[in-house]
């Protein structure tokens, strides 16, 4: 459903919000070892993250990755996919046709429209401090 890349960033951002509601910054390799990712795909991805403001990078000794607590609260799962997948999974077709609209359907159409529907209602209203608060009071888990 997602790429890769989505993925992984969807993970180390939650890890990242896990880690920023302790007061703590995170490093690369801090992260890929949480999610369970390959370093330097890992450091791609966060580098988009960070451009697209959805990550706060700050360099140095000191430094590593954080989000502030105030934007967690606002940050939603869409805002991700968009900044790594763009907009393609609320628009393509669940048969993987160049072409499928509401006057040209492929035999999927109209079920799939119902489950792309609903994920794009979860992504839109699942933010980032409710998927982090799963991870601290164990929950939940990024790798296994």
């Amino acid at each position: 459903m997602f790429s890769k890349a989505c993925e992984y960033a969807i993970r180390s951002t939650i890890y990242i919000a896990e880690q920023s509601n302790l007061d703590k910054r995170v490093s690369i390799t801090d992260i890929a070892k949480a999610i369970d990712s390959p370093e330097a795909f890992t450091a791609k991805i966060l580098q988009q993250l960070s451009k697209n403001q959805i990550i706060d990078s700050i360099k140095g000794p000191n430094g590593g990755f954080s989000i502030e607590k105030k934007n967690m609260r606002n940050l939603k799962l869409s805002q991700i996919v968009l900044a790594i997948d763009g907009d393609s999974i609320y628009k393509g077709c669940g048969l993987g046709f160049k072409e499928c609209s509401e006057k040209q359907p492929c035999p999927v159409h109209n079920k799939f429209k119902i489950v792309r529907d609903e994920l794009k209602y979860m992504l839109e209203n699942t933010t980032i401090l409710e998927l982090s608060l799963g991870l601290k009071e164990g929950l939940t888990f990024l790798h296994r």
